[in-house]
Formats: structure tokens, C-alpha cells, sequence
């Protein structure tokens, strides 16, 4: 139970449900902060404007959010005009969100001092070195990105700001002890019940139609009945590991050898060890006992403030010139044993020695010769698809009749296909990309099939096609002579859902009257084993009917309907309902819990309630 518990008190829903508005805010924010405002608005909130630049940076971290999650099937959304519309609408909300936040916190006069940015700013990983802010890579970081300091350092404040009025509700919300434990109890209550079922099918079985039915049913939902467009393809599909395998011998290897020794060139590296310790004063104590014939490993062992390499004796590695650190090239060591004198390394003083050197060596043609046949039989595999797809290129831009051309030159099959519309593409051809060249304006027109073959069309798996349309079909209402059986189907099925509905009502009124084995021998069914429910417990097909049910009142068990995944019905018998017993673990989580849900209602109320007292004005968000 503890396990099931747990998973629900560390729900996703309950998380997401707390942390949801506070975090768009942040991250809207920080876009609307960069891009800054201007007289081209997408809207106004209280008379403070939100630009049309704001907006489509918000809309494109949405959009990106979505590809990522989508992957291939991304495609399909993308080309849905409608969705991306409400994908943009739902970007202004959260930027109008993120303004009526912003301006609360100022009314309220919430602010944040320059120390706590600053400790901000050195608590964020990013700009960490070893544990430790750095400078230079806070600044290098902010170039990049083209962000001025002062800028960043402002929107630091806001977000200071914004957390501080999050915290200022979601963190003031308390729960009395009795409050959790009616919860608790509440939500760790099991419930016994006992079904009877009344199947779907054998009802179905038994309802008739009539041709005026079947049609007026037509007539209401000709939308249920379109076709969609439909096409026929050839097409030739070039596939990589299918071609013959590329050959390389002795001679190319030996010559792309000898043309790219640097390649294979091991460069000199350097044995170093260090001595860190914290003041200049130690570094030249350290010195003087190393110039009078200290042992430099037992020094770093015993005194050096650097644990990891104290512990190594103070070795710290090896090390080719483009890898080691500025600190010890400037320290200038050229022979073994040479040690450095104390050099400032942030607020430190180390002392580095060279202990050993491998000079640069060129690596024996034996040793890389599989390396360098493996790499030129990839080389020379990649060009014989390119130069393959170059070719069936040229073939089908050059003969747009059909795909003879492109048979020809490549020694490749065209392949045709059955009907298919968007949705259900055949196996081969099930690639987003070449789904959405088919059903594209240069493949497809007005008019039908343009007659134009595609250009290479290459897709995952090192596999590419050339595609035309050779037959197309129009989205059209299917004929009602077309459908009628399948109509006939739903009819029935609707007919027999509202007679088993009906029949449920009428043996939950003679079971509550009493008659309860002449009822269900009736209805031809009877109630099975008792089953055990509750919130914490696996769900059934009865668990949420069964959990809302009023409880049994002096014994007499209550009733109601549930239906299954197939939609027979279920009568629901529930006859007896036990609260929870938490134990005081539980009872911590599930207070941390009801916390939660609390300061969801309290931070939902604050948006409804912001929202409804602001001027909001739309202006312009395409």
C-alpha cells in the first residue's frame, strides 16, 4: 500500500497542477524580457503592451517544445492550420498571464535587492567552473547569446520577483491535522462492490431498422461519411544496404595514409603533478624544502589542499599542448623533474613539476589500417547513394511522363500502390516526408494528379524515393447506398445503448424495491464476487462510479450504473465502505498533498480573478 500511496502522492497531476502557471510565467517571461516591446502589438494588458515579436518568440518555443515531444509525427500537426492557431493563442495567454503576474507583484511592491540577484546569478550552474562562479565564462556565455549584463541582471529581478509571490501563496497555505486526517481517511477508504452485467451485443442483436431511419441518420451526419482524398503512386525506393558493398584495397589505403600522417600522429605529451596550498607564503615555504631536496610526492601528499591529487601523490595526468591548462604553460617546464615556481591559480598558490614527456610519434600503417578500409568503404558507399540519387535525380526531372527513366538508369523497380489516403499509407511508403510530398500542391492540384515526379525524397535508414501520382480521388460524401450497412450498425448500436440503458434504470428500481432474485433471474444476469476498490487501489472499469456512490445507509446496500470498455453495462452494487487508516508517514505525505491541491485552488483563483478584473485587448496575433 505504502508503494501505491507514494506513486500517487508524487503524482505528475499534482506536481503539474501546483507548479504549472508559476513556471510559464518564468519561462514566457524571460522571452518577453530579451525581445523588448514595440508599437507593432499583438496585445495590450492594462495599457501595457505585448508585441508581436514577443508573441513569436513565445509561439516558436511552443512549436519547438511540440517537435521535440512529436518527433516524425510532428509533420502531420504542423500542416494543421487550425492547430497552430490555437498553439499561438495559448502562447499570447501565457505571455498576458506572465503580464498580470508581473503587475501584481508590483502593486504589491514586491521586490528583490541587488545582493540576492548576485547570489543568483553565482548559484547558476551554467556560469560554473569546479563549483565555483566564473566570471569569464559568464561573460563569454552572455556574448554569445547576445545579451547585454544589465538586461539579464533585470530579468533576474523579475523572475526573484515573481518566485516571491508564488511563495507568498503557495507557501502560506496550512492544513490542520483534522483536515488531513478526514482527507487521508477519505482518500485511503476502500469500498466493496459486486456487479451484474447486461451485455451490449445481445441487445443489438435483437434491434431492427427501417430504411426512413437508416437515411435520416445519413441525412444528420453526412460529415461522418467523407471520404478523404485518395491517390494511387508509383514510385522507386533507393535503399543503401542494398547496393553493392564498396571495395577499398592495399594501394588507396596506403595512399590516403601517406596524404594524412597528421591524422595519425600521436602528439608529445607531458607527465604533470601540482601542490596546491592557500597562501604565497606556504607556496615558497614548499619551494625552499623542494630546492634543499624535499620529496615532491610525499609534499603533495601530505600538504597539498588539493584532495584529488594529493591522494594520486600529486600526480594530475597527462597532457597534450591543446589540453593543458594556461597556468601550467606559463609555468614554462621543459625537462623532467623541473619544478615551477608558486604560481596564483584563482585564490590559490600552486607549485607545479613535468615528470615525464612522450614525444610525438606517428602510428605504424599496420595499426590503423582497418581503421582507415573501414572509413573508406563508408566514404565510398556514401557516394555511390549520392551518386545514384543524383542520377535518378536528373532522370526524373527530365522525364516527367512517368518513371521510366528513372528504372532505366538506376536498374531499380517501380513499384505501384493500392488506394490509400493520408492516414493509412501503405508499409513502404510510411515515411512523414514522402507522405507529405504525395499529398503536396506540386504532386496534386485542383485538378487532380500534376503528372510531375517528385524530386529524391530521402528519409531515415539511409533510404530515399522518387514518387508520382498516377490516379487521385477527391475528398467527397460517401453514397448513402455505399454506407447503408454500416449505418445500420450504428443505428442499432445507438437503439440498443438507449434499450440497455433503460433496462439498467428499471432493475436498479426493483432491486432498491426489494426484488432482488426475481429482478436479476428477470434481466437474465446476476451479481458476481465481491470486488474491492479505492483511489490507491489498480482502477477497474467500476472505480470512479463506485468511489462517487452515496455509501450504504442501516445495511441496505445503494446502486447505480458503469459501463466497460466494450459499453455493456454494469450494475453496481456497493455494500460497505471502510475509511482509511493511515499511519503517520502517510499521513505526512497526504498532507503534503492536500497542501498542494490547496495551493493549486488558491494560485487558480488568482489568474481567474486577475484576468477578470484586467483590460485585455487582442490586437493582432497572426
Amino acid at each position: 500500500m505504502m508503494e501505491d500511496l507514494r506513486t500517487k502522492a508524487n503524482s505528475p497531476f499534482i506536481k503539474v497542477l501546483l507548479a504549472i502557471i508559476i513556471l510559464s510565467f518564468v519561462l514566457t517571461g524571460v522571452a518577453g524580457y530579451v525581445i523588448g516591446g514595440s508599437s507593432n502589438d499583438a496585445a495590450e494588458v492594462n495599457g501595457q503592451p505585448i508585441s508581436r515579436e514577443q508573441l513569436q518568440q513565445a509561439f516558436q518555443q511552443e512549436r519547438q517544445s511540440l517537435q521535440e515531444y512529436l518527433g516524425d509525427k510532428f509533420a502531420e500537426v504542423a500542416s494543421n492550420d487550425e492547430y497552430m492557431k490555437e498553439l499561438r493563442t495559448q502562447a499570447l495567454n501565457n505571455l498576458i498571464n506572465t503580464q498580470l503576474i508581473n503587475q501584481y507583484a508590483n502593486e504589491l511592491n514586491l521586490s528583490a535587492s541587488d545582493k540576492q540577484i548576485e547570489q543568483a546569478i553565482f548559484a547558476m550552474q551554467i556560469f560554473q567552473t569546479d563549483g565555483k562562479f566564473d566570471s569569464e565564462k559568464y561573460r563569454e556565455i552572455l556574448s554569445r547569446y547576445n545579451i547585454n549584463a544589465d538586461s539579464f541582471a533585470a530579468q533576474i529581478r523579475q523572475d526573484l520577483v515573481r518566485a516571491q509571490l508564488g511563495k507568498s501563496f503557495t507557501g502560506t497555505e496550512f492544513a490542520l491535522p483534522s483536515e488531513v486526517k478526514a482527507y487521508a481517511e477519505l482518500f485511503m477508504q476502500q469500498r466493496e462492490v459486486r456487479t451484474a452485467m447486461l451485455p451490449l451485443a445481445e441487445v443489438q442483436a435483437k434491434q431492427t431498422v427501417t430504411e426512413e431511419e437508416l437515411k435520416a441518420y445519413y441525412d444528420a451526419n453526412q460529415n461522418s461519411f467523407i471520404s478523404p482524398e485518395q491517390v494511387q503512386v508509383s514510385y522507386v525506393e533507393m535503399d543503401a544496404a542494398s547496393m553493392p558493398k564498396a571495395t577499398v584495397n592495399d594501394e588507396e589505403i596506403t595512399t590516403y595514409y601517406q596524404q594524412n600522417l597528421k591524422n595519425f600522429t600521436k602528439a608529445e605529451q607531458k607527465l604533470y603533478s601540482m601542490i596546491q596550498v592557500a597562501s604565497e607564503k606556504d607556496a615558497q615555504a614548499l619551494e625552499t624544502e623542494l630546492k634543499n631536496g624535499a620529496d615532491f610526492a610525499a609534499l603533495a601528499a601530505e600538504k597539498s589542499t588539493d584532495k584529488f591529487s594529493a591522494s594520486n601523490k600529486g600526480v594530475i595526468g597527462w597532457m597534450e599542448a591543446a589540453s593543458t591548462p594556461s597556468e601550467i604553460i606559463s609555468a614554462n617546464l621543459t625537462e623532467k623533474g623541473q619544478v615551477s615556481a608558486p604560481i596564483k591559480v584563482q585564490d590559490n598558490y600552486v607549485l607545479f613539476r613535468l615528470d615525464d614527456i612522450t614525444p610525438e610519434a606517428i602510428k605504424p600503417l599496420d595499426e590503423v589500417k582497418d581503421s582507415i578500409k573501414t572509413s573508406l568503404t563508408q566514404d565510398k558507399s556514401i557516394k555511390q547513394f549520392y551518386d545514384l540519387q543524383q542520377k535518378v535525380s536528373e532522370a526524373a526531372t527530365n522525364d516527367n511522363e512517368s518513371l521510366a527513366s528513372v528504372e532505366s538508369v538506376s536498374g531499380l523497380k517501380v513499384s505501384n500502390t493500392e488506394w490509400f489516403d493520408r492516414k493509412n499509407p501503405p508499409e513502404a511508403l510510411n515515411f512523414p516526408k514522402v507522405i507529405n510530398e504525395i499529398f503536396s500542391e506540386r504532386l496534386i492540384d485542383k485538378n487532380g494528379a500534376t503528372g510531375i515526379n517528385s524530386d529524391v525524397i530521402n528519409v531515415e535508414g539511409d533510404r530515399a524515393f522518387v514518387v508520382r501520382v498516377t490516379q487521385y480521388k477527391a475528398e467527397m460524401t460517401e453514397p448513402f447506398d455505399q454506407v447503408k450497412s454500416e449505418i445500420a450498425t450504428l443505428v442499432k448500436r445507438q437503439k440498443a445503448f438507449t434499450q440497455l440503458k433503460a433496462d439498467g434504470d428499471k432493475l436498479i428500481t426493483e432491486l432498491k424495491a426489494g426484488k432482488g432474485d426475481e429482478a436479476l433471474k428477470a434481466a437474465g444476469t446476476q451479481f458476481g464476487s465481491v470486488q474491492t476498490v479505492s483511489f490507491i487501489a489498480p482502477a477497474t472499469d467500476v472505480t470512479d462510479v463506485a468511489m462517487k456512490m452515496t455509501p450504504p445507509i442501516d445495511g441496505k446496500p445503494t446502486y447505480s450504473i458503469a459501463y466497460d470498455k466494450q459499453d455493456n453495462l454494469l450494475v453496481v452494487q456497493l455494500d460497505k465502505v471502510t475509511l482509511g487508516q493511515p499511519t503517520a508517514e502517510e499521513l505526512s505525505q497526504l498532507g503534503s498533498q492536500y497542501q498542494a491541491m490547496m495551493s493549486s485552488v488558491v494560485n487558480e483563483s488568482l489568474m481567474q480573478n486577475l484576468r477578470a478584473n484586467a483590460k485585455i485587448e487582442i490586437q493582432n496575433i497572426e
